[in-house]
């Protein structure tokens, strides 16, 4: 499916558009954490873990091992508990969204990208203080929660809430609700 091609949500009752997304944290044997790089629509890019868009009918684990596939190439053979959740209500974009996080347990392959919405431009695995600072230009609800698992050891499965005002990525300020 391309990026093109994405199933957007209809309007939920409180306006917003639902999205769920499943992000995947893959560590290799060195203890280095997998990141992509995605380029945004507008040019500018940034470094994530790996992850996408929960399609219609598929299971947030089966969408997170296909993402995971197209975005690096490796295959996971298994998938642990979440780690943390994301929701981040974005009124003003009109939208809502919600991530869950697992750890890979195992994973086999070589890294090598063929992602259909051409989002993704890189991928490496990254010694956790690199990985960290790789991901400055990541959105606060991706950076913020990632650090806390690399860092602290957050693994219980806690929710990171957010909300996100504005209406452009020019007046859009990010408040973070679970504090």
């Amino acid at each position: 499916m391309s990026h093109a091609d994405t199933h957007v949500p209809e309007p939920g009752p409180d306006g917003l558009r639902h999205w769920a997304v499943a992000g995947g944290v893959v560590v290799d044997g060195e203890g280095r954490v997998l990141l992509v790089n995605n380029r945004r629509r507008n040019g500018s890019t940034d470094w994530s873990p790996p992850g996408g868009v929960v399609d219609p009918g598929e299971s947030p684990i089966v969408a997170l091992g296909r993402e995971v596939n197209e975005e690096t190439g490796l295959i996971v053979d298994g998938w642990g508990e979440p780690l943390y959740r994301v929701e981040v209500t974005a009124p003003g974009f009109g939208f809502f969204l919600q991530v869950v996080a697992h750890r890979a347990e195992s994973f086999a392959g070589e890294i090598a990208i063929d992602d259909p919405d051409q989002i993704v431009i890189d991928a490496r695995f990254m010694e956790t203080d690199a990985a960290i600072e790789m991901m400055v230009d990541a959105p606060q609800w991706v950076r913020e929660p990632m650090a806390a698992h690399l860092v602290e050891g957050v693994s219980d499965g806690r929710t990171f809430a957010y909300r996100l005002d504005g209406t452009s990525a020019e007046d859009r300020r990010v408040t973070r609700l679970d504090t």
